[in-house]
């Protein structure tokens, strides 16, 4: 009898003790299981890795989303397209040699036409008379040397005979423009005189233009503030 009350409570002891370490968790469970939880390895680094996991996934919308604005924002020369006929003028002859030989040295393969141009103009900058071809002519070289090359000798008849043309302008206000310019270059007693004349221009018209060659034409365009675009006629 003893021994029989000894195993029972040897037995009961050790259901006790199986309980108390979960031994027999698995033989009845309520649907939670805070043990096991608890008992999770390193359980706050899967909470971190889910947490970036959602952080990169909200990131990467945002950073393609950012990426498309800036392609969109970014100029190209595709999206420069080309124009059938663009007229840039008037150049004097000087201006027009230095044009031409920029237009083929940054754009090859681009097509233009040069054009000739009777400009009917009614202002003359000038200096006056010299007195002589010789006083004439040495004037000329100190004009020449203040890096002025835009000028010619007058030679008619007139009472401007031996002087200094120094450009023709269709306005007064033009022509004023002009001698304050000459004036800052170190070029003084030019002056303003109302004469009608026709003068040979020359004007540039460029056909199929756009891409690369508008870009390095807007660049050329830089070097002649004066000069007009329009369209060709």
């Amino acid at each position: 009898m003893l021994k029989l009350i000894f195993w029972l409570l040897l037995l009961a002891n050790a259901a006790l003790f199986a309980m108390e370490k979960g031994y027999l968790g698995a033989l009845y469970s309520d649907g939670r299981e805070p043990t096991r939880i608890s008992k999770q390895l390193q359980a706050d680094k899967i909470k971190l890795a889910a947490s970036e996991a959602g952080s990169a996934s909200t990131t990467a919308p945002a950073a393609a989303e950012a990426s498309a604005a800036t392609a969109a924002s970014t100029p190209s020369t595709a999206d420069l397209a080309p124009v059938a006929c663009t007229e840039i003028g008037n150049f004097s002859a000087s201006e027009a040699r230095r044009f031409s030989s920029q237009l083929a040295e940054r754009t090859p393969a681009l097509k233009f036409v040069r054009r000739e141009i009777q400009e009917v103009a009614s202002h003359m900058v000038y200096l006056p008379s010299l007195g002589s071809k010789d006083a004439a002519d040495k004037k000329a070289d100190e004009v020449r040397r203040l890096g002025i090359n835009d000028f010619f000798v007058i030679q008619d008849s007139s009472p401007l005979r031996y002087g200094i043309s120094l450009g023709i302008f269709k306005t007064d206000e033009a022509a004023q423009k002009q001698v304050a310019n000459l004036a800052k270059r170190g070029l003084s007693g030019a002056k303003v005189g109302t004469r009608s004349i026709s003068s040979s221009k020359v004007a540039f018209q460029l056909r199929d233009m756009g891409g690369d060659a508008k870009l390095a034409f807007d660049k050329i365009k830089t070097d002649f503030p004066t000069q007009e675009v329009r369209s060709c006629p």
